[in-house]
């Protein structure tokens, strides 16, 4: 694990494979975007005592989508805190287990890439409280509003905190090597560009997204550029 403050409200966990943010209110009542894999909340609660909070201060888990590196520690962390997990209502089913997920469309990029990475423990089925959907406004950060950015997963959601001017990506794009691009491994390939799109349409100067590293400003002129490189091929 290893902990990086991107603000004084933000924390940025980085887990033994995902990452997950840490958001702080003034009341000191906390909201956790994404878990990482299976077995990470002794992890996360460390990470929430190395900031001088406290893991009963957590209210609300928000996954972003269902995959195993985002909601793999989503049960155990709501089991110990009583947190409220939020996600969308299409993603919710497959995160109860009560519905298998669209499968992935790969590129042969796509297909050598993910038969590199390590075989991943399953997320456990996990309770989801509040079914949100697009435009919905989450009461932290000033009002943190659901985007729904449909393709990566069909109920893939990214969070929107205007008077922050914060942006969280989930999978739709990634930071890796100094890069921003669209994310990989989607369901609907044509889809994902389109929330893509969608994405650089925003305002935000910070932008934290599931792979790669946070920019801190200029985030969404970053989203912009990188749209304009597909318009080029």
């Amino acid at each position: 694990m290893e902990i990086t403050r991107i603000s004084p409200e933000l924390t940025l966990i980085a887990l033994d494979f995902g990452t997950a943010h840490l958001w702080r209110d003034e009341d000191g009542t906390l909201t956790l975007i994404d878990t990482g894999i299976a077995g990470q909340a002794d992890a996360i609660e460390a990470a929430v005592r190395a900031v001088g909070a406290d893991p009963a201060a957590l209210r609300t888990v928000v996954l972003t989508h269902h995959h195993e590196d985002h909601a793999g520690s989503a049960a155990e962390v709501s089991r110990r805190t009583g947190a409220e997990v939020v996600a969308h209502r299409l993603e919710a089913p497959v995160l109860r287990g009560e519905r298998d997920a669209r499968p992935m469309v790969l590129s042969p990029f796509e297909e050598e890439l993910w038969n590199a990475l390590p075989s991943l423990p399953p997320a456990p089925p996990c309770k989801v409280d509040r079914e949100v959907v697009d435009g919905e406004v989450l009461g932290f950060g000033g009002g943190a509003v659901v985007v729904h950015v449909p393709g990566h997963t069909d109920g893939s959601i990214a969070l929107h905190l205007p008077e922050r001017g914060v942006l969280f990506t989930g999978d739709l794009a990634a930071n890796v090597e100094r890069r921003t691009t669209p994310g990989v491994f989607n369901a609907d390939p044509a889809l994902a560009l389109e929330s893509f799109r969608r994405l650089a349409g925003l305002d935000a100067d910070t932008v934290l997204f599931g792979h790669g590293v946070p920019i801190v400003e200029g985030g969404s002129a970053a989203l912009r550029r990188a749209v304009e490189q597909l318009g080029q091929h």
